[in-house]
Formats: C-alpha cells, sequence, structure tokens
C-alpha cells in the first residue's frame, strides 16, 4: 500500500488513526495542523511522519507534505479527502 513518498502507512480502524511513516529517522518534535492532523519531523526539520485522526470523517490534505500523493493512497483507501 506504500506509495513513492511512503516508507509505511498503518491503519488503526479501532482508534480511527492513520500513521503515514515517510522514513525511519527519529522523531525530534511534532507540529499540530488541528486536532485531527500532526506532523512528526526530524532534527533537520524535514517531514518524516504523518497521523491522521478522525479519519472516516474524512481527511484535509491541505498543509500536508506530499498532499497530491497522500490524496491519492487515501481515497484508495476509501476515505474521503478535502481539500
Amino acid at each position: 500500500m506504500a506509495g513513492p513518498f511512503f516508507h509505511k502507512i498503518e491503519y488503526d480502524k479501532e482508534a480511527d488513526a492513520i500513521y503515514i511513516g515517510l522514513n525511519d529517522k527519529p522523531v525530534s518534535y511534532t507540529k499540530s495542523l488541528d486536532d485531527s492532523r500532526y506532523i512528526d519531523f526530524d532534527a533537520e526539520n524535514n517531514p518524516i511522519g504523518i497521523e491522521l485522526l478522525n479519519v472516516s470523517s474524512g481527511v484535509t490534505v491541505g498543509e500536508l507534505p506530499f498532499a497530491g500523493p497522500l490524496a491519492r493512497i487515501l481515497e484508495n483507501s476509501d476515505i474521503k479527502v478535502c481539500v
């Protein structure tokens, strides 16, 4: 299920959450875009992971790294995507 920019994708149906790992570097800090979207960064300020919560309600991909490819992956997983 991984795409060209995605190292791993983990979906937890019970938690209604998806984690998209971009690589295996350690997380230095996390930026919250809102209550449902979080981006993990490495020490060099590169995005290394994306956590999406409440995905059954749909996911807004604006402001997320690799929004276009990410939207296609989510839509292929039957998750509603908002811009």
